[in-house]
């Protein structure tokens, strides 16, 4: 009995790690809740972690270097370009925003699924290096009031930063349909719920579970 109770564990053990991580994706205008579900699907799901950006914006109150982004002067930005350790970078609102590649193919090679809280450029580079590793998730607001009065009451930035954030609103909600899913983040609750069913379908796909060919055909054997 014990002996098949460690087979049973090895089998359980072997099925976790031969399915390789995937990669999921958040986009929204700023203010549409992205960074908010993030937050809360990391503290929900220990099977997921997020791809820690650098960037050469300041620090803001209550951000954590290392924890929020790495954050690191322009120069060296530049080097990480120029050597090919980013796996995609933008520029927004003056600010170099950029993916490390080593951590997050460390974690996919692990099993471990990565979460990006990132915009529409750095999703389109994304895509065109690892298309069949991302599931990618584009977050609407439930209105344009909404959405300025959210950008308002999070008081990270000055009007005129709200203002600029508004203006290029309209540019970045152009690129919904280039998301394989989009949900408007209207009760928040609601929009979890939707994001977490979505890595739950992304997680059973069968080209995601290289182990199940192995299994059936031993259900086959015994027919």
């Amino acid at each position: 009995m014990a002996r098949k109770a460690r087979k049973q564990k090895k089998a359980r053990k072997q099925k976790a790690i031969a399915r390789r991580g995937l990669m999921l994706v958040l986009s929204s205008p700023s203010g549409a809740g992205k960074t908010t579900l993030s937050r809360m699907l990391l503290k929900a799901d220990r099977k997921i972690e997020l791809s820690v950006s650098v960037t050469t914006r300041p620090q803001r109150r209550g951000e954590k270097n290392g924890r929020d982004y790495h954050f690191i002067d322009r120069a060296r930005f530049d080097a990480m370009v120029a050597k090919g350790e980013l796996m995609e970078w933008a520029e927004v609102f003056g600010y170099h925003y950029g993916t490390p590649r080593h951590p997050v193919e460390r974690a996919l090679r692990a099993g471990r699924d990565v979460l990006f809280d990132i915009d529409w450029q750095g999703t389109q580079q994304l895509s065109e290096k690892a298309r069949g590793d991302i599931a990618s998730i584009f977050v609407l607001p439930p209105s344009i009031p909404e959405l300025e009065r959210r950008l308002h009451t999070r008081a990270l930035d000055d009007k005129d930063v709200i203002r600029r954030r508004m203006d290029k609103a309209s540019g970045e909600l152009s690129h919904w349909a280039e998301y394989d899913y989009v949900i408007i983040n209207d009760a928040l609750d609601h929009a979890f719920a939707e994001v977490k069913m979505i890595l739950a379908a992304e997680r059973m796909k069968r080209t995601r579970q290289p182990w199940i060919s192995a299994y059936v055909r031993r259900l086959q054997a015994k027919l």
